[in-house]
């Protein structure tokens, strides 16, 4: 299998052309941010992932993770990788300094995350779920659990999970039937949680999960939820590991991707011989009871935007092997193209290869951009000194999180679909290792929120709910860089087509607000809508891009130059789809809604 070569080059133009690191760097905390630390931090972690995760990805996907003596045993390699990892300070680099971290910004961090991704997704989603856990922790936790568990859960001597769904739950988190009862100055928790993944392996001392659970007076609904940590192991006052708590994995799913990762069905007081609180996992109360999913969300907005990133490391993963294969593949002769002495030429030569190519290479970058860009707008609310700066950034970063995670997946099934084709039957023989890519991808449109969740957030929570107040000052933003683009030497289409893209996104708005009151109609043209506004806010984002290298041409002209030419394709083969999108919303009918239930199996 090709082995992964970090796309440094096109992440530090990003972070520092597009999500604009300088201006970052300039916020309090962020003052030692520089360009060159981080150019320095991603060489590193380049070599990290392709030296130590990228060869364990195929290891991962065939061995995959089972049940020895009541607990997960993980594929061979994954544990000494970890140490590594760990030991290398990995886990930290986004962290609050207070707690053992680096400090860096989190868009540098989700930079690192699509490497591990792209070396090894099933590997990548265990720091990624510590992640979410630590900012949780951070965010709501008493200062008593933070000094009991945060240290470690960043320094990644123990990992974090996040156990929220339920069988007869799923997404419907209003449903779910584990209990909470108050036993002194903890909680014993009883129930059982499904698609935990990394619930339970041997790679750290400790696994910290983070639960959803009703206490016995809380209110029906989603407003009587709480949160509880639960440690797999207990921890004394002084912070040393204790006795078992009874909490276990009893079963690992089997999967159509992500086989290195255990996806866990875990039981929480279900009887562990010879643990702690044997009534009930011993769990403890993270902030107020009744207030568990507003708290969840801190860490499962974190998760969904690394989710996001999993689909741009594995579009960008795609990419790559399908470029090797194609250089290396001869067979035919394209037209315009001289034949060599075997009258055969590389595949890459041909012109649809070419197309699927470009395409994979255009949404692999667009993506990047959307992801980082949203990643850098909470960086700068939790970090700016003007209040109403930090303010706007939260707003921004709230407004583009759905689409991140969702039209970066989702592009992801196409990228890696093609990926497949790219290599034609060899492509559907696993040896190769393409379909892996397109199998791992998979799971990314559903976990942390299905696409169609992702769709109406952003419509109901994110654009009725302030009547398109963020939407319309994105709009606005748009507007002024197009005007910057406008009148620039070869630029003058991919203006001109921009600035269609944003007027008919600004009449769509304004056209869902008309009908915000039909919940029927919002809902169903939620998924169309939320796809229009990806394409053209990565469109945005590639004609900002496309300006920037413009300006720096001289300096890198094989760099500058690919990225110039990847925006002109996006905006002659991407962009147009959104056009698409947007009639469909518009044009939307009562036809999805028409079957009868006898009708459907017709």
């Amino acid at each position: 299998m090709t082995e992964y070569t970090a796309p440094t080059k096109d992440m530090n133009f990003v972070l520092n052309e597009i999500v604009g690191l300088d201006s970052l760097s300039s916020q309090p905390g962020f003052e030692e941010c520089s360009s060159e630390l981080v150019e320095t931090v991603l060489e590193e972690a380049s070599k990290f992932a392709s030296g130590v995760l990228s060869p364990l990805n195929s290891v991962g996907d065939l061995i995959g993770s089972k049940i020895v003596g009541g607990q997960v045993r993980e594929a061979s390699g994954f544990s000494e990788a970890y140490q590594q990892f760990v030991a290398g300070g990995w886990n930290s680099l986004a962290s609050a300094p207070e707690y053992g971290g680096t400090g860096l910004p989190e868009c540098v961090g989700l930079a690192t995350t699509e490497m591990w991704s792209a070396a090894n997704t099933s590997f990548g989603l265990c720091p990624l779920l510590s992640q979410g856990a630590i900012e949780a922790l951070f965010s709501h936790a008493s200062q008593d659990l933070r000094e009991t568990f945060l240290t470690q859960l960043i320094s990644g001597e123990w990992t974090g999970t996040m156990n929220l769904t339920e069988s007869q739950a799923g997404s419907d988190l209003a449903a779910i039937r584990t209990k909470a009862e108050r036993n002194g100055d903890h909680y014993l928790i009883k129930g059982t949680k499904i698609f935990i993944t990394w619930g339970d392996h041997q790679m750290a001392e400790n696994i910290i999960h983070l639960v959803l659970a009703r206490t016995s007076d809380a209110p029906e609904g989603v407003h009587g939820i709480s949160l509880f940590l639960v440690p797999k192991k207990m921890v004394t006052a002084g912070g040393e590991i204790a006795q078992r708590n009874n909490v276990r994995a009893v079963s690992v799913e089997h999967k159509m991707g992500i086989h290195g990762s255990p996806t866990c069905v875990m039981e929480f007081g279900s009887g562990v011989e010879g643990a702690a609180g044997m009534e009930g996992a011993i769990g403890y109360l993270v902030g107020e009871e009744n207030r568990g999913l507003s708290y969840m969300f801190t860490m499962m907005n974190h998760a969904r935007l690394c989710v996001g990133v999993q689909g741009v490391a594995l579009s960008d993963r795609a990419y790559q092997k399908a470029v090797a294969y194609a250089s290396d593949r001869v067979q035919g002769v394209p037209a315009n193209t001289p034949p060599n002495e075997g009258n055969t030429a590389p595949i890459i030569h041909h012109p649809d290869v070419r197309r699927m190519l470009m395409l994979m290479r255009s949404l692999a970058e667009a993506s990047r951009t959307l992801c980082y860009l949203t990643a850098a707008n909470f960086d700068m609310g939790h970090h700016a000194a003007d209040e109403v700066l930090a303010s706007l950034a939260i707003k921004r970063g709230e407004l583009l999180t759905p689409v991140a995670k969702a039209w970066s997946t989702e592009v992801s099934q196409e990228v890696t679909s093609l990926g497949v084709q790219v290599h034609g039957g060899m492509g559907f023989i696993e040896e190769t290792g393409a379909a892996q890519f397109m199998r791992d991808a998979r799971i990314t449109t559903i976990y942390e929120g299905t696409t169609g969740i992702q769709a109406n957030d952003l419509v109901g929570r994110k654009f009725l709910r302030d009547g398109g107040a963020e939407m319309y000052r994105l709009l606005e933003e748009m507007r002024q860089d197009l005007a910057l683009i406008v009148g620039v030497s070869d630029f003058e289409s991919m203006a001109q087509d921009l600035e269609v893209a944003i007027n008919r996104l600004d009449a769509t708005c304004h056209w869902l607000l008309e009908h915000a009151q039909d919940g029927l109609l919002t809902g169903g043209v939620a998924f169309n809508f939320m796809m229009g506004v990806g394409t053209i806010v990565a469109g945005w984002l590639m004609a900002k891009s496309a300006l920037v290298a413009s300006q720096k041409l001289a300096e890198d002209q094989d760099f500058y130059g690919a990225k110039i030419i990847t925006v002109r394709f996006y905006f002659a083969q991407v962009l147009p789809r959104a056009s698409a999108y947007l009639d469909i919303v518009k044009n939307h009918d009562a036809a999805q809604y028409s079957l009868s239930d006898t009708q459907w199996c017709n």
